[in-house]
């Protein structure tokens, strides 16, 4: 039977094939339902080869189908099994499964022996394969006498195994008495037969415990061997007397140690043969002995071996290819080879193969008068011979079917009917196995039915292939329809794929794709139908993946994984570190979207990956942590090639902890005269590991080395070996060698003496040498101890001196010394400085000329010359303090300077006076010279007294600093008016010797502001200022304040007051909209006294003031809002001196108090005023 709808031959990608290998196998795997009558299937059975634990019970599996359900039946050895008659051997009910009880009484070793199971019902028989039984075994080693094996170093050695035959074979290992596997290298290795083969054997190679074990996993014991002796001597150590024991001994190597080109321990001879079954792995070995040990290299004569199933073992000495086939066949060729030759063996390979199926028979179902066929086809090498039984007989004596005829590895059926059922099968074998294989024909009449679960839901992922199940049976086959929604039409296969298995393919499912589906299957018999649903999900994405990162030792990492997923499926994120589950460690935190590291160390570095899975799928993102730190400290440092003044140093590096190593800094400490010193030697790139150091003599030197790379240096390694260099004369002298007099008459020769490092030798000494720069004398010298002065004594004052330091040792004199010049003591100079001129400048600066002192009245070194100046004081000046002498130095041979800060019209003396190194000399003549009138200081002070109606007494005291004499004094004055302007500028001259001045026909209770000077012929001094006020007219006085005391001018006062405060609300409130209102520029404008507020204190109206009003004043502007006027000499106020602004009145009406005004730079041009008005004045205001 046919499917009616048939898919077209399409072109498949790798994709499409993988999934038509799935459902290919899902069609072999179709299976008539369990209700319906079907021949036997055998669905579990023991492996073909079956070895079993002679300890525990044997248990042979065999398990089948079927209905009626089977019979089961066994033969053992061809024969029939009878079960009953042995009380051991039971079997399963329900099932063909035997249980054979040794573990009570029996042994195993009865019941080896091959085993088959039979299945039978009404429709036909299935056999299983042969099992052969056989107990596994695990014997002793025979016992033997190994006697001690001598030999010399060098030779080649061989350890024999050979352990007992097991079953199944034992795995071979070379352990000593303490159970610690013998270290293997390319010089001694295990072979593939257990035996243990030295290249080549060194002294280190000597021990008694060789002990060879084998396991026998099956049994789970391990067996060993005696214990081999080897013991190995250089030709040196084989005297006599130990060759006179060999009598009862074997004595490997009568030759005697040489270097010698490879030969072949294993295998024999220059070629070999090998046979290996297809799929197994083939595994060939060389192992060649020599000095040097030889190295093994493997090739292909007629081709190249296989890139991905090649491995190497064994140090190269075994070449493995798994999952071999008959291509593989052909010459191999292994190469031993040293630094003497080269030797080659080849092993011809001749894969065969025990049969394997091309294809396989499968059930068959067929309806009444269907034709069918069964094929089975197989391989092998040689090929396998193909025979067809019929229910467990062969088919050419089983019962004859006029419906079969049989075409060599296919069975052809025609016309079936039901007796035409039965179970047949195909083996195929040759001489190296056999396959079995059970195929039955059922003939049924079934109208159709689906097996696949109604109104199942599945659930795809968008963009991907959906596959819905459309399992179904029918005899004769039925076809399949597939239909979307309620009134749907048949799916067509120009979007969708049909399978022949009933499986519905959508390739790529889309959204719109979600829906019902409705599969169909029909035959003549009848027809069936189920639905099921589709519904399609956005895939899960990792929208933040994480990334690289390097981090240091001890630091926090953290890695990021944002997943995106489709919003009824819920996702498990799951970290991964190199593919395994993370560390059971604290130091691991995953939350949320992160991994975050603390505290990192080494074995955190690798791969890290991030899955993020759901129901219908998974997606994963993976990042490499990099670990870093500094480099950990190099060792085995060694100093070879040790010369007196050189030596080579090699190190081993440390782990650079993933960041290359950039130098090597080298340190030495001379344990002799600085022990735990460290000094810098020299620094070298950080590709070398050996050094060549520089030496100097007689330094017990040990070195120590540090590895840098970007993040820092290392620790330093141990210090290497100590190495004392010869003792050598110095290299040489000390340096900072100095001649300098602490006395008129010695000289003092000082140096810095040679550090022990640069000795070079022991007894360190100074040859001091001297001699008078301009005289004829010879050198005189004396050598001293290691010090660091001489002195000597006797010498004229101030003489030029040449000088030489030279150092010695016990080996001798250090190069000739370099001759420095120095003086021997200084004096004080002898002579003043003659000629003293003084040029007065201005009337505070003079000029002071002279002529130089000549050097040798200097008697030493010339620091420069000094200037002695004084101001000279009156009688009763000098009876009240001590004259103060004022100094200044002149650096160098100057001849001349300026002389700053005279105060004017002052007399001056002056001397001037040269220095040397040792002090000063006597002075010259003193020099008298008069300074010129100045400019004065300000008057010391300024009052005002006596304030009258319409006049104004001032006081002052003269200036402190009149700078001359005075000529006359200026006074300045304006008045100042109610809106704080400034009124015109008056200017009187006043004689010097006043001290006091009344003005007359002032302004009644008027405020004016007083600028007063004094004058010299130099000019004008600073000016001091002040303000009064003068007093008011009695009866006005008293009419205001009555004025002022009136129930309806304090209710009026209050009324202004509430609406200024409205006005002032408003006006903040329009500001911070930022907004301009009438009042505020009405303000800027020019201030209205009306709009004062009144003060709660004391009922009199200050002045309303705005931070805007804060800014310099300009002619007819406002004073600023504190009502001061900036002065230079004086903060004085009205407040420091009197009452303040709020003065009383008496009854009478007279203002009481001292006014004293604030002192000004200069008087303005335009109206100002410093102080607010007076309470009367801000009264009239308002009248």
């Amino acid at each position: 039977m046919q499917l009616k709808i048939m898919p077209k031959k399409k072109c498949l990608s790798a994709g499409r094939m993988l999934l038509i290998l799935f459902l290919s196998q899902m069609i072999s795997a179709l299976e008539v339902p369990l209700d319906l009558v079907q021949p036997p299937t055998i669905t579990q059975q023991s492996p073909k080869d079956y070895i079993i634990d002679p300890r525990e019970n044997i248990v042979i599996q065999c398990e089948a189908k079927g209905k009626p359900p089977p019979s089961f039946s066994w033969t053992r050895n061809g024969t029939h099994f009878d079960i009953d008659k042995d009380p051991l051997v039971t079997m399963k009910p329900g099932s063909g499964t035997l249980t054979i009880n040794i573990m009570t009484e029996g042994k195993a070793e009865t019941y080896e022996g091959v085993y088959q199971c039979t299945a039978r019902n009404e429709r036909g028989a299935a056999i299983s394969n042969n099992i052969i039984i056989r107990p596994s075994r695990s014997p002793l080693w025979t016992k033997e006498k190994l006697e001690p094996i001598i030999l010399r170093n060098g030779h080649s050695l061989v350890l024999p195994c050979r352990p007992p035959i097991g079953l199944p074979p034992p795995i071979i290992f070379w352990m000593d008495n303490s159970f610690q596997r013998l270290p293997q290298s390319e010089r001694v290795s295990q072979g593939l037969n257990g035996d243990l083969y030295f290249s080549n054997v060194l002294p280190e190679d000597t021990r008694e415990d060789y002990i060879c074990y084998a396991r026998f996993n099956h049994t789970q014991t391990i067996q060993q061997k005696q214990p081999i002796s080897v013991k190995v001597f250089s030709v040196d150590e084989l005297n006599d007397t130990i060759a006179a024991n060999l009598s009862d001994t074997e004595f490997y190597g009568a030759k005697s140690y040489r270097e010698r080109p490879p030969t072949f321990l294993t295998p024999e001879g220059n070629a070999s043969n090998k046979e290996e079954l297809r799929g197994n792995v083939l595994s060939l070995e060389c192992i060649a002995e020599g000095l040097p040990t030889p190295v093994i290299y493997w090739i292909k004569e007629d081709g190249t071996l296989p890139i991905n199933r090649t491995f190497y073992r064994n140090f190269k000495k075994t070449l493995q290819i798994i999952q071999v086939s008959e291509a593989d066949s052909g010459n191999y060729q292994c190469i031993a080879k040293n630094a003497l030759g080269a030797i080659h063996h080849t092993i011809s390979v001749t894969v065969k193969a025990a049969p394997y199926w091309i294809m396989a028979p499968q059930n068959l179902v067929l309806s009444p008068g269907e034709d069918g066929t069964l094929i089975c086809r197989a391989n092998g090498k040689p090929k396998p011979r193909i025979s067809w039984l019929s229910n467990g007989v062969p088919v050419e004596i089983a019962p004859d079917d006029p419906s079969r005829k049989i075409d060599g590895d296919t069975i052809i059926f025609s016309n079936v009917q039901e007796r035409s059922s039965a179970v047949y099968q195909c083996n195929a074998s040759n001489e190296y196995g056999y396959l079995l294989a059970n195929a039955f024909v059922n003939v049924l009449a079934e109208p159709p039915r689906i097996l696949t679960s109604v109104n199942t839901l599945y659930q795809v992922i968008a963009n991907r292939p959906a596959l819905l199940d459309c399992a179904f049976f029918g005899s004769p086959l039925p076809t399949i329809e597939w239909f979307k929604g309620a009134k749907g039409s048949a799916l067509r296969e120009d979007i969708y794929v049909l399978h022949e298995n009933g499986t519905l393919e959508i390739p790529v499912a889309q959204k719109d794709s979600t829906g019902t589906y409705t599969c169909v299957a029909r035959n003549k018999l009848g027809m069936a139908k189920n639905e099921v649903r589709l519904e399609i999900k956005d895939p899960t994405r990792i929208i933040k993946h994480p990334e690289y990162a390097v981090v240091q030792r001890g630091n926090t990492v953290s890695f990021e994984c944002k997943v995106k997923h489709d919003e009824t499926l819920i996702p498990t994120v799951t970290w991964l570190k190199d593919s395994g589950e993370l560390p059971n460690d604290g130091r691991f935190h995953v939350n949320q979207d992160h991994l975050v590291i603390t505290d990192v160390n080494d074995d955190d570095g690798g791969t890290y990956t991030c899955v993020a899975n759901t129901t219908l799928d998974i997606v994963s993102a993976s990042a490499v942590l990099n670990v870093v730190d500094v480099p950990n400290a190099p060792f085995d440092l060694e100093l070879t090639d040790q010369l007196d003044k050189t030596v080579q140093l090699s190190w081993t590096p440390g782990d650079d902890n993933n960041s290359p190593i950039t130098k090597f800094i080298i340190e030495y400490e001379d344990a002799m005269h600085e022990a735990g010193l460290w000094h810098h030697q020299t620094e070298v790139s950080g590709t070398q590991t050996t050094a060549q150091l520089k030496l100097s003599p007689y330094v017990n030197y040990s070195f120590r080395v540090m590895a840098v790379n970007s993040l820092g240096r290392s620790l330093p390694s141990e210090p290497s070996e100590q190495y004392l260099t010869k003792a050598a004369e110095p290299d040489q002298n000390p340096s900072f060698v100095e001649g300098l007099g602490s006395e008129p008459d010695n000289l003092v020769i000082t140096w810095k003496p040679l550090n022990g490092f640069e000795s070079n030798g022991p007894g360190l000494q100074y040859k001091v040498s001297w001699r008078q720069k301009d005289g004829d004398d010879e050198w005189t010298s004396v050598v001293v101890a290691n010090v660091s002065k001489y002195i000597v004594s006797g010498t004229p004052t101030f003489v030029p001196y040449l000088i030489k330091v030279q150092a010695l040792n016990d080996a001798g004199f250090a190069p000739e010394p370099a001759v420095i010049m120095g003086h021997s003591g200084e004096d004080l100079p002898m002579v003043a400085p003659g000629n003293v001129q003084v040029n007065v400048v201005n009337s505070t600066l003079a000029e002071v000329h002279w002529d130089p002192v000549p050097l040798k009245s200097i008697r030493g070194h010339l620091q420069g010359y000094r200037i002695y100046y004084w101001k000279e004081q009156n009688t009763s000046q000098r009876n009240r303090r001590h004259i103060e002498k004022k100094i200044l130095t002149f650096q160098g041979s100057k001849t001349h300077g300026m002389l700053p800060g005279l105060e004017p019209f002052s007399h001056y003396t002056l001397n001037v006076r040269v220095v040397n190194g040792k002090g000063e000399g006597p002075a010259s003549p003193d020099r008298v010279f008069n300074t010129p009138e100045g400019v004065p200081s300000a008057p010391s002070s300024l009052k005002i007294v006596n304030p009258t109606l319409d006049s104004l007494t001032l006081e002052w005291d003269p200036p402190s600093h009149p700078n001359g004499i005075l000529t006359e004094y200026t006074l300045k004055y304006q008045p100042i008016n109610n809106t704080h302007e400034l009124g015109p500028l008056v200017d009187l001259k006043i004689p010097a010797n006043k001290t006091r001045w009344t003005l007359k026909n002032l302004n009644f209770s008027t405020r004016y502001k007083f600028y007063l000077h004094a004058q010299t012929s130099a000019g004008s001094g600073n000016q001091i200022t002040e303000e009064a006020v003068t007093t008011v007219d009695e009866a006005m006085a008293s009419r205001q304040v009555d004025i002022a005391t009136q129930g309806w001018f304090i209710g009026l006062m209050c009324a202004v007051a509430l609406l200024i405060l409205i006005l002032l609300i408003v006006c903040f409130i329009r500001r911070n909209k930022g907004g301009k209102y009438p009042v505020k520029e009405k303000e800027d404008a020019h201030a209205d006294p009306e709009i004062q507020p009144m003060k709660e204190d004391d009922g009199t109206f200050g002045e309303y003031s705005d931070a805007e009003d804060h800014k310099p004043l300009k002619k007819g502007s406002r004073t600023p809002s504190d009502r001061t006027v900036k002065k230079e000499d004086s903060d004085d106020s009205l407040v420091d001196y009197g009452e303040g602004v709020n003065g009383q009145f008496n009854e009478d009406g007279s203002f009481i108090g001292q006014y004293s005004g604030k002192k000004e730079k200069e008087p303005a041009e335009g109206n100002e005023s410093s102080e607010a008005p007076s309470p009367v004045n801000a009264m009239n205001s308002f009248v």
